[in-house]
């Protein structure tokens, strides 16, 4: 299953995956830096902010700076990663930016039920944008 993330919301965009991946299937998301995070900028700034300076650097907990990372660890979060049918499922799952060549000729999934034009929020910023933040 190959899912295409742009203009779908992070946390409902990771529940679906997480869902699929424990099933048993192979998940791949394309244009991961397209992908948003609703609410006031200033506030999601401050919140990622707070969560890539958390913690020591020589010991963690380590926060991902590049966009399609910051996809797989908000997978992550909503699987049981502690316990072997979480693991196995964490490992089906491969987040890209942009479109890999490989993938270039096969026909993506969109989530039309998670997409940010249905359900039209104020305000939202894309994963880009709090990468290039932070550095990345």
């Amino acid at each position: 299953m190959i899912i295409n993330a742009q203009d779908t919301i992070l946390g409902r965009l990771a529940s679906y995956v997480a869902k699929k991946a424990l099933l048993g299937e192979n998940v791949e998301i394309v244009n991961c830096e397209k992908a948003v995070i609703t609410g006031g900028k200033k506030n999601i700034l401050e919140k990622y902010k707070a969560r890539v300076k958390r913690g020591n650097p020589f010991k963690g907990p380590y926060f991902p700076r590049r966009a399609d990372m910051i996809v797989r660890r908000a997978i992550r979060g909503m699987l049981p990663r502690k316990k072997a049918r979480g693991r196995d499922a964490y490992k089906n799952i491969k987040c890209y930016l942009g479109i890999p060549e490989n993938l270039k000729n096969e026909t993506f999934i969109t989530l039309e039920e998670v997409n940010i034009n249905k359900v039209k929020p104020l305000k939202f910023i894309y994963l880009n944008e709090i990468s290039k933040m932070f550095g990345r």
